[in-house]
């Protein structure tokens, strides 16, 4: 069987184990099948996220100008404390970042190799924590808007890393005894003055449970520097595709790229 199309980021479902579907140009490929299963991965090319335009992806499945013009690829995106369309302010597009950002977000703690803290969207829970590999996660805020959630998590980053470790994660070791539950409680006490009214411990944990299990060796390779790849599928853990031997290949941060998929 053979594929071809634009990579965008793996869909899931939130299933035992979870289930992946590469997403080549809107052509879902169900990945847990594949398992198992020799795949052979060619780079052809590169088609913008944004504009379609075959250029090369500067960064999140931007070319270089959408990367500095598109509300999608916005400061706001990385750091939500910059946060301005509750003001009415607009960095790129008002109506397109109202709509992203004037809705409830979510705070939350998630352990992917180490306890970090996060900011997303309501309705991309619990997408986001599996797009981050979390092996648990849990909200610590519901805000009502980008800005407060960002607020949030600034005073958070300075007693907790805000980035997965992506090793770590993929290392897939983690504390039996951690308690996320009764470390949310401990952290309470860091958030803002004004935004302690967000707090909240309405919701229980949430295990994730991955087709995937640790290599003893771990290493990523991108499709810039080996085009061409070919392996047997292991598993899949966060937006990592496994292959044996310990190869990696990160799905989200490939983005953009055109590609011919053979199994």
């Amino acid at each position: 069987m053979q594929f071809s199309g634009q990579i965008l980021k793996m869909a899931t479902q939130n299933a035992k184990p979870i289930q992946y579907f590469l997403n080549l140009s809107d052509d879902l490929i169900n990945m847990n099948q594949l398992i198992g299963k020799n795949i052979r991965i060619k780079h052809t090319g590169y088609e913008c996220v944004n504009c379609g335009k075959d250029e090369k992806v500067y960064r999140m499945g931007f070319c270089k100008k959408c990367f500095f013009e598109s509300p999608y690829a916005s400061d706001t995106i990385i750091r939500p404390e910059l946060s301005t369309a509750h003001l009415g302010i607009g960095e790129r597009d008002l109506e397109i970042e109202k709509s992203i950002q004037l809705q409830p977000h979510i705070v939350y703690l998630a352990y992917t190799g180490d306890v970090k803290v996060g900011v997303t969207r309501d309705t991309q829970i619990p997408t986001r924590w599996i797009d981050q590999g979390a092996t648990f996660a849990l909200p610590i805020a519901i805000t009502e808007n980008r800005y407060e959630a960002g607020m949030i998590e600034v005073a958070m980053k300075e007693h907790l890393a805000d980035k997965t470790n992506w090793k770590k994660m993929l290392e897939d070791d983690f504390e039996d005894d951690l308690d996320l539950a009764d470390f949310r409680e401990k952290i309470k006490n860091y958030f803002p003055e004004n935004f302690k009214n967000f707090y909240t411990k309405d919701h229980t944990m949430v295990r994730l449970d991955y087709p995937y299990e640790a290599p003893e060796k771990i290493t990523s390779f991108t499709l810039d520097k080996m085009p061409e790849f070919e392996g047997v599928l292991n598993g899949i853990k966060g937006q990592y595709l496994s292959f044996e031997g310990g190869s990696f290949l990160n799905v989200r941060a490939h983005e953009g790229y055109v590609v011919e998929l053979t199994v």
